[in-house]
């Protein structure tokens, strides 16, 4: 019995050894990301998009952080804070010894200047003698949609390492938001040395700086020796941002080594890396939609409901989720996952129904599409982790509507020159694909953020709804969790009563890797972190 017990103890020791030996990081190395599209700019303030953030994700920090699979909050740049009994002041205490890559002492200052230069009124103090904010170039896209001036009176440096935020009222999702890449913490004395070129030379205190971008190609950050964080990574030596438009390509050069992680590869292609034993398959429940939404600064979309729920029955959302998504997809209801709380499960959803899309285009005025003339679908060019192929996905929408008698010209264009003239509402766009992320884990960051119009002229869909408006204030202003349940499903039955955009689909996201990348995670906000990230 004691001889069994000793040998049972060693192999326990043994497994334990190799596992610990197995499980140990190896520093070095460079690793590829090979992904869909370029970023379109590196300052988070003004970007709004995913191939943006990525990078942004390893460059700069914010106050708060996402743990590392939820978003459950930690500490970022920010240790600890305090929320007064009133929910309106929010106190930051700063972690000390921290650098920016060029070398500029994070403390209080760098965060009022960071959060201080989005604000229309500037109602910021210094500690010490801080710096002069320059004109902005254009708004923070973020900062605008989601009416932060009307939420943040006042930021103040207390003390060298303490910040205080004043709101002008309660606000739930404020602490959440802060963790958000539009709040990250910027190098001021970079930004100051050239305003109009930060958004090519990005300067944070992340595990990774920035070293150079060849524009549609690739851009190349390596490990900041100097990062604060010293009890885990960065191991690599250099990420490489690779981009490569075309999926299948993408994933071949993943398949011959050439890239180390495949972003939104083919559906088909997943059958393939399943049998491929030289790969992972990293995977997320995606908190996503992607959407079909209408041009809401024109007629007929701008008041005609019908004309919209017409739309809204015609496209056959579950054949674009079995031969585009093929598996990897769930035709969508809510504009919201159905994974999120404040989801309304009494929603039905637009059922594909050609005789009932016939019916609302008649009311509307327009019988089987007479009158209506060639609209254009704006369609996505770049794969997204709500869309895998927004061309594919447009045509098959336009044979759809085809079929109802509506005739629908399929457009598109680069990506960045796509979202820039989308923000336009320009005349020669009647519908347009997008999607949306969450960045928090909050329905606010998909309600209001994406549909509620009346707040800003920055949100994309610029429907207008005075019911929905004051409800997305309610929830923004309403602290239980239940409470704010019910507004966001009241919220969620106006937007199917009035059919502003379709939710087409929420997507599940699957990247697949080589064996050798290790500690790859990907996050429900579609972030990339890659500093606990080594190769074998």
């Amino acid at each position: 019995m004691k001889r069994t017990f000793w040998i049972v103890l060693c192999l326990l020791a043994l497994v334990c050894a190799g596992t610990a030996l197995a499980e140990t990081p190896k520093k070095g190395g460079t690793l590829v990301f090979g992904r869909g599209g370029d970023s379109v700019g590196l300052d988070p303030a003004y970007e709004t998009d995913g191939n943006s953030f990525q990078v942004c994700d390893n460059i700069f920090e914010a106050l708060v952080f996402y743990a590392d699979e939820t978003t459950a909050l930690e500490p970022g740049l920010a240790e600890s804070w305090d929320i007064a009994p009133d929910g309106k002041t929010y106190t930051f205490h700063l972690r000390k010894g921290v650098k920016f890559h060029d070398g500029t002492d994070f403390n209080a200052d760098t965060v009022v200047f960071s959060i201080g230069r989005m604000m229309k009124d500037r109602q910021i103090k210094y500690f010490g003698k801080g710096w002069e904010i320059p004109a902005q170039e254009r708004p923070p896209e973020y900062w605008v949609s989601m009416e932060m001036d009307d939420i943040v009176g006042s930021i103040e440096a207390v003390d060298e390492y303490t910040v205080v935020f004043k709101l002008k009222m309660v606000n739930a999702p404020f602490l959440a938001n802060m963790g958000m890449d539009f709040a990250d913490i910027i190098s001021p004395t970079a930004f100051i040395k050239n305003p109009v070129e930060f958004i090519r030379n990005p300067v944070g205190t992340g595990p990774f700086k920035f070293v150079s971008w060849v524009k549609d190609d690739r851009i190349i950050l390596e490990k900041f020796d100097g990062y604060w964080d010293k009890a885990a990574g960065p191991y690599v030596d250099k990420v490489i941002f690779r981009s490569i438009p075309e999926n299948s390509v993408r994933f071949l050069e993943l398949k011959t080594g050439n890239i180390h992680i495949c972003q939104f590869p083919n559906p088909q292609d997943i059958a393939l890396a399943k049998k491929d034993k030289n790969l992972t398959l990293p995977t997320q429940p995606g908190m996503n939609v992607g959407y079909l939404s209408f041009n809401h600064t024109k007629e007929p979309w701008k008041s005609n409901v019908d004309l919209r729920k017409a739309i809204g029955h015609a496209i056959n959302r579950q054949a674009i989720v079995d031969n585009l998504y093929q598996g990897m997809g769930q035709v969508a209801k809510n504009p919201i996952p159905p994974t999120m709380w404040g989801y309304n499960e009494s929603i039905p959803g637009y059922v594909y129904d050609v005789d009932k899309a016939k019916e609302y285009l008649k009311k509307a005025g327009f019988p089987n599409g007479e009158g209506l003339g060639e609209i254009n679908l704006w369609s996505m060019p770049v794969p997204r982790p709500y869309n895998p192929d927004g061309v594919k996905i447009g045509e098959a929408m336009a044979a759809d509507l085809a079929k109802v008698g509506i005739k629908a010209k399929v457009v598109t264009y680069e990506w960045g020159t796509y979202l820039k003239r989308q923000r336009e509402q320009p005349e020669d766009m009647d519908l347009f694909q997008l999607g949306w992320t969450g960045d928090n884990g909050d329905p606010d960051n998909f309600l209001a953020v994406l549909f509620d119009g009346k707040a800003s002229t920055a949100i994309r869909t610029q429907w207008i709804n005075d019911d929905y408006h004051d409800l997305m204030v309610q929830g923004r202003e309403t602290i239980e969790q239940a409470k704010r349940d019910e507004i966001y499903q009241k919220a969620l039955q106006i937007f199917f009563d009035e059919c502003p955009a379709i939710a087409v689909a929420h997507s599940t996201v699957i990247w697949p890797a080589l064996k050798n990348v290790n500690n790859f995670k990907l996050h429900p906000t579609g972030s990339v972190r890659l500093k606990n990230v080594w190769l074998k």
